[in-house]
């Protein structure tokens, strides 16, 4: 749905030509071989799971002069990162408004980097996700593979009795019970997402 909104503000607008829409973030960097490319909205989530940002570090390396805008719902913490690294223009949260995401592609096309301050507020339990450390998030995150404490603490090379403290920390702001109940819901309002790539 948001991708055919994107298509029809586009159409809309006398500034932009459409040259083609993509389901799949993988097909986006053949379409960049083949046409002249000047501006990309790219989802983080695609079908078949293919990553956009994966998608968008691929295509700068290729073709650095493309603009890039990242489009997604989705609150995850890390996303606003890796797209500043990757060397991405811009990074839009949706809200369903047609000028708001007309107006990025404009400045983004006259030369401007348009990033938000912050992700998006999102309340799990009885906290916000804003509340959480850079440290607890990634805590988070990696609960999510169901891995042990021991196998966090490695990947994250840190001590296991810090893995728990910060698990503590989350128990605690939020007031779930159980870590699942903790993985559950942040998983389901999009606070944490894991990928292949981390």
């Amino acid at each position: 749905m948001p991708r055919e909104l994107f298509e029809i503000y586009i159409n809309s607008n006398d500034s932009f030509n459409l040259l083609l829409s993509v389901t799949n973030a993988s097909a986006a960097l053949s379409v960049c071989k083949n046409n002249k490319v000047d501006l990309i909205l790219m989802d983080v989530l695609t079908e078949l799971g293919h990553s956009g940002l994966d998608a968008a570090e691929e295509i700068k390396r290729e073709f650095p002069d493309t603009k890039i805008i990242i489009v997604t719902s989705m609150p995850e913490y890390s996303w606003l990162e890796r797209a500043r690294k990757i060397g991405v223009e811009s990074f839009w949260y949706k809200d369903g408004q047609k000028d708001r995401i007309l107006e990025v592609m404009e400045r983004t096309m006259a030369g401007e980097s348009i990033y938000p301050d912050e992700t998006p507020l999102i309340h799990i339990g009885n906290t916000t996700n804003h509340e959480f450390t850079e440290r607890e998030l990634d805590i988070l995150k990696e609960l999510t593979t169901g891995d042990t404490n021991a196998a966090i603490a490695e990947r994250l090379h840190v001590s296991v009795a810090t893995v728990k403290s910060h698990i503590q920390h989350l128990m605690e702001k939020t007031g779930f019970k159980t870590r699942t109940e903790l993985v559950s819901e942040a998983r389901s309002l999009g606070i944490v997402i894991k990928s292949k790539k981390g």
